[in-house]
């Protein structure tokens, strides 16, 4: 009798286990659905008002445009990008409605005579008010083309980090614009500064290193050039292919405004402290710089031959996986414990491309373990890598929230290093469907470390003087490699010349998010669409609200094993001896 009420008292205990567990699915699919709805609306509203709704109102200043009367060839500075909240948000004062002189650009004399201006003044704004400089304050670089809305959104970024009003924030143009001048100008939660890069298409138009008429045709053969001896006949890239300025600008200005900061400028002459990299077409959340100090910090045990400091990474490639809420959800469950299943998108290195993605699970080595909480991944889609990695890689997390989206992605591609020279391709369509699931408290941020490669760490990246005077000591392997862009080439100096090759900890939670649609490289139909921005906005609120941002601790993982990285041949464009000896001259201090 006592057998057999034990095995009674077991099964009821069993059954009820089973009914507890079955309750506890039921109530977390339901939680799914009622979540897709509210986050799916979230989600997809990348209206103006949506976006303005997740800025503070006191920093609505920088996104809504001065009204200014352009004429065509003040419209062209923007490169047709339609201004946001320009004449699309109500009350908006357009030309027809409000009478004022009319604005015209200044022209490339006055134009020059400013740049000159301002880089003989050394002006630091809002110095009065936060103090000089502290020698182990963290420098901002900002390297800025015409993209004024996306500026907009990193400036809007900047003001709501932690501690921002302690750095000097310095903006590198390449391109004078009044509006951009104007925008820059009225930023008051930090010092500011602007420099700006002196050899620029915009001021040398019709000469080197602008486009000189009797420069060499792209695509001429080299025996045609030297019977027409166009001036640079002898020296086409390692593909036949001669020099496009619109490509080797990005290149010279990168290096130009890296030797400014560090050995020309005043206000710099005794920092110590880090140097932050960032793009116009960049996005930071509000505790990167709490981050990047944590990282700094424990570099002596965590990495002491790290001389780089990442805050912005990069998905790679992974597995496709669509799921739809509410027809497929034994999947979607499946998928969660899952210990292989992983979401993504493919990532070609462009930098000028989309950049979020999600995943609902992480993978685990071992199978047995239990269902580790769910993950947002972010990273970026694009259509075209100059010279693309196809190894895989996990993807970057901000810790414990999202789940799953519904993707058509981009087709990744294989181009040769002739084709990534200069080239770009399609990109495909992307869908998103948000599930987000509760949430355990983070009290630690996962970094790892590895080389520093190009393609993987070139977003939001630091290093100090020590690092930049061993790369300046290398500028001749910088300036004469036949690439065109700056980061292939600085992970070619690493290579190549460096006794201590640049080792960087890399942030898995990426704190430095990349916004832009188009650039250089990559051309979309809708190059002002507010949907990217929109989802950064709303995975920052989500590791927000999660306890997931202002992590008390740092824990280095392993990452995973990663190819050697094999000597390769540039991707061209920068065949050109005056390239080179332009870019040798821009090394050379003169403070």
């Amino acid at each position: 009798m006592g057998r057999k009420r034990n095995n009674f008292y077991m099964r009821s205990l069993f059954l009820l286990a089973l009914g507890i567990f079955g309750l506890l699915q039921y109530n977390n699919f339901n939680y799914l659905d009622s979540r897709d709805n509210v986050l799916g609306d979230a989600v997809t509203n990348d209206s103006d008002d949506a976006i303005l709704a997740m800025v503070p109102a006191t920093l609505h200043k920088y996104l809504t445009p001065h009204s200014r009367n352009h004429s065509a060839s003040g419209a062209g500075v923007l490169n047709g990008a339609a201004l946001l909240l320009n004449a699309s948000s109500p009350g908006a004062a357009t030309a027809s409605t409000i009478s004022f002189d009319v604005y015209h650009p200044p022209n490339i004399t006055e134009i020059k005579r400013q740049i000159v201006r301002y880089n003989d003044m050394q002006m630091v704004l809002n110095e009065d008010v936060f103090g000089p400089l502290q020698n182990d304050s963290v420098i901002i670089v900002v390297q800025v083309h015409t993209r004024i809305t996306y500026l907009r959104h990193l400036i809007v970024s900047l003001a709501q980090a932690r501690d921002i009003s302690k750095v000097l924030l310095v903006f590198s143009h390449d391109y004078y614009d009044d509006d951009i001048n104007d925008l820059v100008q009225q930023i008051d939660f930090c010092k500011v500064m602007q420099i700006f890069y002196p050899y620029s298409i915009q001021t040398h138009p019709n000469e080197y290193p602008g486009v000189d008429p009797n420069d060499c045709p792209r695509n001429i053969k080299k025996e045609q050039a030297l019977i027409t001896n166009c001036n640079n006949a002898m020296y086409p890239d390692l593909y036949g292919h001669y020099r496009e300025a619109k490509f080797t600008q990005t290149k010279h200005h990168w290096i130009w405004k890296a030797n400014r900061v560090f050995n020309e400028l005043e206000v710099t002459r005794y920092h110590t402290g880090l140097v932050l990299f960032l793009e116009e077409d960049h996005y930071v959340a509000e505790d990167f710089l709490y981050l990047l100090a944590m990282m700094q910090q424990r570099t002596k045990d965590l990495c002491p031959q790290c001389n780089v400091l990442s805050l912005g990474t990069y998905l790679k490639t992974f597995n496709y996986y669509t799921y739809h809420s509410k027809t497929n959800k034994k999947s979607y469950a499946s998928s969660l414990i899952s210990t292989n299943s992983l979401l993504g998108y493919n990532r070609n290195n462009n930098r000028n491309s989309v950049q979020l993605a999600v995943s609902s699970s992480y993978s685990s080595s071992s199978s047995a373990q239990s269902p580790p909480p769910s993950k947002v991944y972010v990273g970026d889609t694009s259509d075209n890598q100059r010279a693309s990695d196809s190894s895989s890689r996990r993807g970057n997390l901000i810790n414990t929230v999202t789940a799953t989206a519904t993707a058509t992605a981009a087709t990744s591609d294989t181009s040769n290093n002739e084709q990534s020279s200069h080239s770009s391709s399609k990109n495909g369509a992307q869908t998103w469907n948000y599930h987000v699931l509760p949430s355990l408290y983070s009290v630690y941020q996962k970094v790892e470390v590895m080389p520093w490669v190009s393609s993987k760490h070139n977003m939001g990246f630091a290093f100090n003087r020590t690092t930049w005077s061993n790369i300046r000591k290398c500028a001749r392997h910088f300036c004469t490699y036949d690439d065109y862009n700056w980061d292939w080439s600085l992970q070619h100096v690493s290579q190549q010349c460096l006794r201590r090759k640049l080792h960087a900890m890399i942030v898995k939670g990426p704190r430095v998010f990349h916004i832009g649609e188009c650039g250089v490289h990559h051309k979309n139909k809708n190059c002002e669409s507010n949907q990217v921005i929109s989802k950064v906005q709303h995975v920052l609120r989500i590791a927000r609200n999660s306890h997931q941002l202002f992590p008390r601790s740092l824990t280095l993982t392993v990452p995973s094993l990663m190819k050697k990285s094999k000597l390769r041949k540039g991707n061209g464009g920068w065949g050109d001896m005056r390239d080179h000896e332009l870019c040798l001259n821009m090394t050379l201090a003169t403070r």
